[in-house]
This record gives C-alpha cells, structure tokens and sequence, in this order.
C-alpha cells in the first residue's frame, strides 16, 4: 500500500451550531503529518460532526478549517478526495448481511480508480487483520473486529487523512488500548489520523510522543448562530440528537463545481 504523506490540519474557532443549540464550538488545533489528534466528548457530544466538517463532509457555522492547504468549506471536494472515514453511524456503517471479502470488493469499487494488486491485503494487515477469515458475516464479527475492518475499508482510499470516530465504543480496556495502538502505528507510518473517543484512559496508557490530546470538546451555548434559520444545514433537532443526514454537506465547492 501506498504510505501517502500526512495532511496537515489547521482550525480555528471552528463551531456548527443548529437552530436548537451547539454541536461543537471553537475547535482550534494543529495535526502535523504522521501525528494521531484525540478529541474527547460524551454520546451526543459532536465527535461524528466535527470530523465529518474536517474531512470536508459537512459545513461549520463558522471559522476556519485549512486541510493540507485548501480551506474549508471552500474546497470540500479536494479534501474529500484525501480524506476516509473509519465507520461512523448514519454515515458508513457495516452491512450485516454481507461477508468481510464483500465489503473489501465494494470498498475497492467504490475508489473510482484502479487499485493496485494486492491493495485488500495491504489495508487489512495495516487494520491488524491479516489473518481475519474474510468469508466471515460482518454478523459475526466481535466489536474489535468490526472496529478495524473500518479502519481497511477506509485505507482502500489510501488517505493523507484518516478520521476515525467512537474509537473505544463498545469495547473493553484492552481492546481499546489495541485499537489506539493500531492507529498511532498507522499515524507514524504516512496519514495524519484524527479519531474521537469517549473514554481516553486506554489512550493515556499508550500514547506517544505524536499523540495530542485528548481535547475535549465544547459545546458552549455562547456559540449558537445569530440567525439558526439560515443554518446550511438546515437540521431541527437537537445537538445531542440530529441525524447527521440531516447536517452532512450537499452543497457546491467555492469554485461552483458539484461536490463530489
């Protein structure tokens, strides 16, 4: 697999509030390449919000937002075009009726470019699952396993960035400590990784030197907008409880090109 260079990630007082309240408000950090970032916040807590707005999936209210030099939500196409998701409720989740080998087929599809031979293995072993049975049900699957199969269908993309949410969701203490282990490896390896967490006692155990956080984040009732109804979003719901769907970004590029 292709060990692309990390995206370096700058933003600001970055901040997506709804007509009901705040999802997150002022975000402000540096992700160097190679670095694993660490944003901390309970269920409802705006973790899948924020990395969907710093992988260009989903416009902010307001701040700034610069991915390896394209400013968001200006240029979400291209920061789409190096970015992956690990699995994200309402987003990408698994297919239970589908095999792992399915899933990889369908991941390497869904690149829109030829994929050299080999990628599938490449991007499992690099998800610590090399030696998965890849005519396993996703059914099947424990929580860990689920967990990385994510992170392989996400790095078919070769990504400069990887953001990867409810790192530790369902999983015990050590599992968690896995998990982290895994991505500070991928970090140090080539893409900048991005991840969220509940719990960060299995990070503090771990962490290295290129690991930040956790950060937490805010939701500050300050930040609401002066007019939510003008909200690109558009989402009535609660922070705490909107579908993403109804925040994710289907507008146009600053340039006027459809968003891919």
């Amino acid at each position: 697999m292709r060990r692309a260079t990390g995206a370096r990630v700058q933003a600001e007082g970055v901040t997506l509030a709804t007509r009901e309240g705040p999802v997150y408000t002022g975000v402000g950090f540096v992700a160097r390449p190679g670095t694993l970032t660490v944003f901390q916040a309970d269920s409802g807590g705006g973790r899948s919000a924020l990395l969907l707005t710093l992988t260009g999936r989903m416009r902010p209210s307001e701040g700034t937002v610069y991915v390896d030099g394209h400013e968001l939500p200006r240029r979400a196409r291209r920061v789409r075009r190096i970015s992956s998701l690990g699995l994200m409720e309402d987003v990408n989740a698994l297919d239970e009726r589908l095999r792992v080998r399915e899933h990889l087929s369908e991941g390497l599809l869904l690149r829109m470019r030829p994929a050299a031979r080999g990628l599938a293995d490449e991007a499992m072993e690099a998800a610590d699952l090399g030696e998965l049975d890849r005519r396993t049900m996703v059914k099947d699957l424990s929580m860990l396993e689920r967990r990385r199969l994510g992170v392989a269908l996400a790095l078919l993309a070769e990504p400069r960035l990887l953001a990867v949410d409810d790192v530790d969701g369902g999983l015990n203490g050590e599992h968690q400590a896995a998990m982290w282990r895994t991505l500070e490896r991928l970090a140090g390896e080539g893409p900048t990784v991005i991840a969220t967490c509940a719990d960060a006692d299995a990070l503090d155990r771990v962490a290295g030197p290129d690991t930040q956080g956790p950060v937490p984040i805010r939701q500050d009732p300050a930040h609401g907008p002066d007019d939510p109804a003008e909200h690109e979003g558009g989402a009535d719901a609660g922070p705490a409880r909107a579908r993403i769907d109804d925040l994710l970004d289907r507008g146009k590029d600053g340039d006027g090109s459809e968003q891919a």
